[in-house]
């Protein structure tokens, strides 16, 4: 079972730390253990609690009335919730699908998010979050590989679902390319880059996850891509991730290159004379094409 720090749930619910406290002292809503030092430590069960307790009271339920149902009750209103289409509980019905394993919850949450906002509003603003989120949750050790491999499919599986909808583009003599290096495994971004530049009409050519460098400097030789588009993720020494990207731009002739993801981000003082890195992704396609 994992063990959270405050700090943790806070991220976690987007409670404040200290209305925690509060609810902890004035309702007992909540009983955490003590370390020895007296730092409160939480389990996945009162995670999940915090986690209702939240959807209910997004949902114009007073804590103070939350406070005074059973167990039961608060399953009952919480299911009542989830079956509804609200916005604006999106962020919990989403985490407590990932501790569930609940594929319709997650499912149906995810495309009411679509049909109000766009796929594209979506993935900027809830789904990014929510992978950030999981990202604590990895951190400390509250979910396991099968977990994360659960959500991380579902989300690639409906990415790669509105691609299939779009219309082929117009074959051009320079696409765009986009790939994954070798090892990199991470490809969530990758499909919703590609997402964005069909919907504009552009040529791309996408080469997935874990390409060796032998086929990348192969393909570039036959497609001669108009701009090559790429995400780094995995840890990495910072003197490899530029001598990557340093070989990249003289194999590939110096055609710009775009990249995004967390070691980008990370070493974009360093890396900014190989690479453009993709901060806004509604801004990819007009970028590219200058």
């Amino acid at each position: 079972m994992a063990e959270y720090k405050i700090k943790d749930l806070e991220t976690l619910t987007g409670i404040k730390a200290h209305t925690i406290r509060i609810w902890e002292k004035r309702y007992g809503l909540i009983t955490p253990e003590r370390t020895d030092t007296l730092i409160r430590t939480y389990n996945d069960n009162e995670l999940s609690i915090l986690l209702n307790i939240a959807l209910l009271n997004k949902n114009g339920l007073k804590i103070s009335k939350i406070a005074e149902m059973n167990s039961e009750e608060i399953f009952q209103k919480v299911w009542k919730i989830r079956a509804e289409k609200s916005i604006d509980s999106s962020t919990e019905k989403l985490i407590l699908s990932l501790i569930e394993l609940n594929e319709g919850l997650f499912k149906s949450t995810l495309q009411n998010l679509i049909d109000v906002k766009s796929l594209e509003e979506t993935f900027i603003h809830t789904l990014v979050p929510f992978l950030d989120r999981i990202g604590v949750m990895w951190l400390v050790g509250s979910i396991d590989a099968a977990q994360e491999h659960f959500i991380s499919n579902l989300i690639r599986q409906k990415v790669i679902s509105e691609i299939d909808k779009l219309p082929v583009p117009q074959k051009t003599t320079s696409p765009v390319m986009l790939f994954l290096p070798e090892h990199e495994w991470h490809e969530i971004s990758l499909l919703f880059y590609h997402y964005v530049l069909r919907k504009k009409g552009i040529d791309t050519i996408y080469l997935g996850q874990s390409l060796p460098y032998d086929s990348l400097k192969e393909c570039l030789k036959k497609q001669k891509p108009k701009a090559l588009v790429t995400s780094f993720l995995t840890c990495v020494e910072e003197k490899f991730l530029c001598n990557y990207f340093k070989q990249l731009q003289q194999d590939s002739e110096f055609v710009p290159i775009y990249a995004g993801g967390y070691q980008i981000k990370k070493n974009a003082h360093l890396l900014d004379k190989y690479l453009t890195e993709i901060k806004d992704i509604s801004d990819l396609s007009q970028k590219i094409n200058g």
